[in-house]
């Protein structure tokens, strides 16, 4: 199969030409989503070859339980699903009687699917032969509506190219549907209700065990050459599934079209006794509307999302289409509309980790809706975790730890931990640094610090009471170490003393003391509603400084680096480079017992901490660690790349810096891991803004100012992208020939440049 069969194009994802094998790719290619639902790009009309079916609402998931072959205490009882919901995008058809199945044509020429990423819509186009000869062309337009975010459109029209022929349309719904990746086959959705009324559809259906209430439901119009017909609909019922049944005698050139309009109302907003009124309302503010209208307004309302978001590339069109992309999936995962919901890693594209939170949102995340959004957004994301603290000392308590220790989870949908990967669920806690460091890189960029007195400081003291427990005092060392974890790189489990993780843990106990003494001096109610909650004493501070000020960090004096783990040298260190390809991805081609034993990091690990703590380390300290770890690095996470992007830019590795943002950036487009059917890398699109951003264009903060360092890669004329800064929008050009910066709102605003201060004035453009 051609991995690499997208055309080049700055504003769409287009694929010319049908090809079986890569249907299932495509599906997650061309999904859409509009932050409240979402569906893969499956076919309308039936189709026997190889697929997976896909839609999925926010919010809704059923514990699946967990598939091991032994128990261990404190291990989570279930893996949390993301759901594949009730189906409403179905229309079947035939011509004459013979069902139109892209699988058994005769023929399929000028096929061509489109995802419009400037303004919000997946369309796709194709002319077949079918069995009995008939030749048709088919034209299907679909996209979910981010005004009335409980409705998506449908236009599917079908014109006969040679013959006379009675068209049948049959829409559908259907809430008979199962997960792909059910551990144990067992059925997540209970069909309450079917019910039709004046040419609407509706199944209302709950999850199991989870109690979530959704209604499916449609409504369908017919045109002919463009002409409203009421054509008799016959209705078929069965105990999971209705659908309408309209049959059209249609001339040789006409057109027939059906328009479908569908979606979910959901008890999380509405009373699950009125999700049907609910679903009316909706399809009557949708179908007074009409397609037509509705995607005008979907173009504005995409339009506004861009105006902020957008990155501007000259010069390099696939660059420009991988960062477009990534900044579209974002969007149309997480609008931050919401406080209970978040960013899962494979967003409404796919199945597979399950779980809707991650530590990507903390690590990789925040900064891109913090930046392009207002700071309410990123607020939201912060207050999610806030809201689960009381789960994460349950988190805690099931692993032994007390006094309101609390452990974020690596998975979840409410709080509970539900990864069912043991040496990820109990080892893998550097996750709880994530949280603190994002409370962190909030306010440092917004200067929004109500936040910390209000909620944070109570999340920052869970977890330096966390990392308290879970290090032990080494008389050998005469230094407290942290044993028997799982840092970011994967491909190390069961080790001691990792590098990044005693870092964090340090840095968080630190980070929760300095904060306990600005609240008492500051914001004396609120601390005092927090010590009496926390019942946090000066002596059990002193004991938490007591482990930080004596942790332990592996440090070899022969290459004179930290070392990501005590037992790090103890390996064979061959670099990438001196691996045969034959053998790469090493995930795929090597056992679980070979990868452990290796150097090999699937991603950045002691360099994550460098990234999150660059200011505490000079250039030389990075340049030093950059040049130990990237050659053993394979970058077989979505997650790496960005990271060695945005170092490698910082240290003048611009080929480099590029090579990793372009691997980055299109990594669902290029399929480089070879897994892209599964669905998206939605978080680590985060990384790819970063690696613009952060990388080439080298904002950061300094001394409570904003700070750039300009880069550019060779190939590049030109680049831009707008910040969100305290209420200023701010929008940086960089060209071959310097960085210009304009200030499109909010008053005079001094930044730094190349370590120089530059005052910005409203409108006036001005070029460094």
């Amino acid at each position: 199969m051609n991995q690499n069969y997208i055309q080049p194009d700055n504003w769409s994802i287009i694929e010319e030409g049908f090809d079986t094998e890569s249907v299932k790719s495509s599906e997650s290619l061309f999904s859409i989503g509009n932050g409240a639902m979402g569906q893969r790009a499956n076919f309308e009309e039936y189709y026997s070859g190889a697929t997976f079916q896909g839609s999925y609402i926010a919010g809704v998931y059923y514990p699946d339980k967990t598939k091991v072959g032994w128990w261990k205490n404190g291990y989570p009882e279930y893996f949390a699903k993301v759901l594949n919901a009730p189906n409403w995008i179905g229309i079947n058809v035939s011509i004459n009687d013979e069902v139109l199945d892209l699988n058994a044509c005769k023929k399929v020429t000028d096929f061509r699917r489109e995802l419009n990423m400037k303004e919000g819509w997946y369309e796709r186009s194709f002319v077949v032969t079918l069995q009995n000869d008939i030749e048709i062309s088919v034209a299907a337009k679909r996209f979910l509506s981010l005004d009335i975010d409980e409705v998506g459109a449908i236009a599917y029209s079908i014109q006969l190219r040679n013959s006379d022929a009675t068209i049948k349309y049959t829409p559908y719904l259907d809430s008979g549907i199962k997960n792909e990746d059910a551990n144990w086959e067992e059925k997540f959705w209970e069909t309450i209700q079917v019910k039709e009324e004046n040419n609407q559809a509706f199944i209302v259906a709950k999850t199991l065990k989870t109690d979530f209430y959704a209604c499916t439901f449609m409504q369908t119009e017919l045109k002919l050459n463009g002409k409203s017909l009421d054509v008799p609909t016959n209705v078929s019922e069965k105990s999971t599934y209705i659908s309408f049944n309209y049959a059209q005698e249609v001339k040789a050139n006409e057109t027939l079209t059906i328009y479908k309009y569908g979606g979910y109302t959901v008890c999380t907003n509405h009373d699950k006794y009125e999700l049907i009124s609910a679903a009316k309302k909706a399809l009557h503010n949708a179908t007074s509307l009409g397609f037509d209208t509705l995607l005008e307004n979907q173009k504005e309302a995409w339009a506004k999302i861009w105006e902020m978001a957008d990155i501007t590339i000259e010069g390099d069109v696939k660059a420009q289409q991988g960062i477009r992309f990534n900044i579209f999936q974002l969007n149309q995962t997480y609008l931050g509309k919401d406080s209970r919901l978040n960013i899962g890693p494979k967003g409404f594209t796919g199945e597979k980790y399950g779980g809707s939170t991650y530590w990507d949102t903390e690590a990789y995340c925040i900064p891109f809706y913090m930046t392009t959004k207002d700071q309410q957004v990123a607020r939201n994301l912060l207050q999610y975790r806030y809201n689960h603290l009381e789960k994460a000392i349950e988190n805690a308590e099931k692993l032994g730890f007390n006094n309101g220790a609390a452990l974020y989870p690596m998975v979840t949908m409410n709080g509970e931990e539900c990864h069912n990967e043991w040496e990820i669920t109990f080892e893998e806690i550097h996750r709880n640094g994530a949280i603190a460091f994002a409370i962190y890189n909030y306010t440092r960029y917004t200067g929004d610090y109500s936040y910390i007195p209000e909620m944070g400081l109570e999340v920052m003291i869970g977890i330096a009471r966390f990392w308290h427990q879970r290090a032990s005092f080494s008389t050998a060392k005469n230094k407290y170490v942290i044993l028997g974890v799982t840092g970011p790189n994967e491909y190390e489990n069961n080790v001691n003393n990792n590098w990044y993780t005693n870092y964090i843990a340090q840095w968080c106990i630190k980070f929760a003391q300095e904060h306990i003494e600005k609240v008492k001096n500051e914001y004396a109610a609120d601390y005092d509603r927090i010590m009496q909650k926390a019942r946090l004493s000066d002596q059990e501070i002193s004991s938490w400084m007591e482990v930080a000020e004596n942790m332990y960090f592996p440090y070899s004096e022969q290459y004179g680096v930290y070392l990501q783990q005590d037992g790090f040298l103890d390996k064979d260190l061959v670099s990438v480079a001196d691996l045969d390809t034959s053998q790469r991805p090493i995930n795929q081609k090597w056992s679980w017992d070979r990868i452990l034993r290796s150097p090999y990091i699937k991603q950045a690990d002691t360099l994550q901490g460098f990234y999150f703590f660059e200011d505490h380390f000079t250039k030389e300290e990075l340049e030093k660690h950059f040049n130990f770890y990237e050659p053993f690095t394979v970058h077989e996470s979505s997650l790496s790349p960005c990271v060695h992007s945005i170092q490698a830019a910082k240290l003048d590795k611009m080929n480099m810096a590029y090579t990793f943002y372009l691997r980055t950036s299109r990594l669902d487009l290029d399929d480089y891991n070879k897994e892209v059917e599964e669905g998206l890398h939605i978080t680590s699109m985060a990384g790819t803004w970063m690696s613009i951003v952060e990388g080439f264009g080298g904002m950061r903060m300094k001394n409570d100012t904003l700070s750039f360092e300009p880069r550019i890669p060779e190939r590049w004329k030109g680049y831009s992208f707008k910040v969100n800064y305290r209420n200023h929008i701010l929008k940086i050009n960089v060209t071959q020939n310097g960085t210009s910066f304009e200030l499109e709102k909010g008053e005079d605003l001094v930044i730094l440049v190349d370590g120089k201060k530059v005052a910005v004035s409203p409108n006036d453009l001005v070029t460094v």
